[in-house]
């Protein structure tokens, strides 16, 4: 594949823009700037990701759809928050497994936002039968868990995060060893990156290799929660 630059600093400038004018009227004036900038070169990016996601794992999607795709739509849900603005000022591009829809299952993220450019890997939030599992694969086999997340590819690049209980869980010993990861909310990990690495001509096989260098904690998470890797 030939590499190309599909992000250029104009994504940036836009979003910029769209965080101190997020409003309906700005937006729908800068509309064609938006899909000349964002829109289209990510539905390109995840075309082309597609292959390359493939030799990462056959059960991971990638949609180049506009609408129920991998991208993340721009408008923002605000029925229940306080905050009102109507766009997002990131974009977001979720690759999810197949079986996604019917279980929740982890998946490979590119979050490309001013001052806050990263890939995330994980579940995040997982719903209370999926978090149970998890945590239930931790104690039948601890050294397990310790190998996914002590994958030398895994530690190179990420580092766990995601919110946790301040005390252990119900149903789960508190002194086991492995009690802090027991606490945990979220089974995601990350890896920060520039905002001029996005805009070089390698940055697709770059996000390849960092989704390749996450696979053995995101193997681990499937077969937790009993989906295909």
């Amino acid at each position: 594949m030939t590499k190309k630059a599909h992000f250029d600093r104009r994504l940036f400038a836009f979003l910029r823009d769209l965080k101190k004018n997020n409003s309906r009227e700005w937006f729908t004036a800068n509309k064609p700037r938006y899909e000349e900038v964002a829109l289209h070169p990510a539905r390109t990016f995840i075309s082309d990701f597609g292959p390359l996601l493939r030799k990462v794992s056959p059960h991971f999607i990638a949609d180049p759809r506009p609408v129920g795709g991998s991208l993340f739509r721009i408008h923002r849900d605000v029925r229940f928050s306080k905050d009102k603005s109507p766009y997002k000022t990131f974009v977001g591009i979720q690759f999810r497994h197949k079986q996604a829809k019917s279980v929740h299952t982890p998946g490979f993220y590119l979050h490309l936002e001013p001052g806050a450019v990263f890939v995330g890997i994980g579940i995040w939030h997982p719903e209370r039968e999926s978090l149970a599992k998890v945590r239930d694969a931790i104690v039948a086999d601890p050294a397990a868990w310790k190998r996914a997340k002590g994958a030398k590819s895994f530690r190179e690049h990420y580092t766990l995060e995601g919110d946790a209980l301040k005390r252990p869980p119900k149903g789960y010993d508190p002194a086991h060893p492995l009690i802090e990861d027991l606490k945990r909310k979220d089974f995601i990990a990350s890896t920060r990156l520039s905002e001029a690495a996005t805009t070089e001509a390698d940055f697709l096989q770059r996000f390849a290799g960092l989704c390749k260098a996450g696979a053995p904690f995101v193997r681990y998470l499937c077969g937790a929660v009993g989906v295909p890797f």
